[in-house]
């Protein structure tokens, strides 16, 4: 069952569990995964946890001690959202203790309500640090405009980052030099680079969604023969991107200093749409130093009949550089996609986080009742 994912793991992809829960923790299926299917990380998000929390198992009681506590919801959310990272970042503990701090790695967003505000962002990314106080974990941050001087300031600080939600190619050439300007910042402030790390999130599925339901408006041969290429192609020139920026001399002085590389994530790899292969976001994004944080069934069918030949990314730019330029020639804009996306993107995590303060509201308010009776 794992040969594919071994020579994916082989091939210099890291495997990441995108998906996290108290059940999946205490259950020993998150320790089974490292073990038998090669997943060195874990990725969450608002829409996990709302997907986790929601369905109880395993929260009761430290709800129960939240609600005799009289926590705000707020405070008591977090305590449950970091309980989990924690416990997590210890079972991962071991990998990256062996990969000298690249994987082994646990991701936590802060509240998607800040994604427009700079300062806020900042502030709770140390809050997050501080609170889940494990040296694994990744801190969240959205690639917005107002995200972008927050990731420069928390790298600065000697705090590593996952960049979220990440669609276009020049935001995603921002997100770079967000992190080499940081990466600058904290050696003039005589931090230890090599203890800093970060991914960059480039968000997959969703472009083949928005994209394909605009080829499908155009209507002609020509549009719909396109459906189902953006999302590749996007991501295989951000790696190209990856490749210019982290091959620059500005690169260099930082890598002589003990710097890591951010290295590309592959993120939204589940596929939509039933008619494209069910692995398609894995086997066709095949690249050296590169992350790809799968949900539990994407990892399954690559587990199963994944095809994995080699680097599926750098032969190919030219390629994908002609895909997106016959979409432009159809009609589609590019820059209005990848905005829409971003917007969409922020909305969702906002809403989920919404949905989740409301049920955790509501079991706080439910079990302070039954304490007091």
């Amino acid at each position: 069952m794992t040969d594919a994912l071994k020579r994916l793991s082989d091939e210099g992809v890291a495997i990441w569990l995108d998906d996290l829960s108290r059940k999946r923790i205490t259950s020993g299926n998150l320790a089974e995964l490292i073990d038998q299917q090669h997943v060195v990380g874990v990725t969450t998000n608002p829409s996990i946890f709302q997907k986790a929390i929601s369905q109880g198992d395993g929260y009761e009681s430290q709800v129960t001690d939240l609600a005799a506590r009289k926590l705000t919801v707020e405070e008591a959310l977090r305590m449950i959202t970091t309980a989990d990272v924690r416990d997590a970042a210890d079972i991962l503990r071991p990998v990256f203790d062996a990969t000298q701090g690249q994987d082994g790695r646990v991701s936590i967003e802060v509240d998607p309500r800040l994604a427009h505000d700079t300062v806020p962002t900042i502030a709770e990314a140390k809050q997050l640090a501080w609170l889940v106080d494990r040296p694994n974990t990744l801190i969240k941050i959205p690639a917005t405009l107002a995200g972008l001087p927050a990731i420069t300031e928390v790298i600065g600080r000697g705090i590593s980052v996952n960049v979220t939600l990440i669609f276009s190619l020049d935001r995603y050439r921002g997100v770079m030099d967000a992190y080499l300007t940081g990466l600058e910042k904290a050696k003039a402030a005589g931090l230890d680079l090599s203890e800093i790390h970060s991914v960059a999130s480039f968000f997959v599925s969703r472009v083949d969604t928005e994209v394909d339901k605009r080829l499908e408006k155009i209507g002609t041969d020509e549009a719909k023969a396109l459906k189902g290429k953006a999302a590749v192609a996007n991501a295989r020139l951000a790696y190209e991107a990856y490749e210019e920026v982290f091959g620059s001399d500005r690169w260099a002085a930082l890598e002589k200093a003990g710097a890591n590389k951010q290295r590309p994530l592959w993120a939204s790899t589940g596929v939509k749409d039933p008619a494209y292969p069910d692995t398609l976001y894995v086997t066709e994004l095949v690249a050296p130093n590169t992350v790809n944080t799968m949900p539990e069934a994407t990892l399954d069918a690559t587990a199963d009949h994944g095809q994995i030949t080699g680097d599926t990314v750098r032969s190919r730019y030219a390629e994908a550089q002609g895909e997106l330029d016959a979409l432009a020639a159809v009609g589609v804009s590019y820059d209005d996609v990848v905005q829409v996306l971003e917007d969409e993107g922020v909305q969702k995590f906002e809403q989920a986080w919404n949905e989740l303060l409301d049920s955790t509201k509501a079991e706080l308010e439910r079990l302070a009742q039954s304490t007091e009776a």
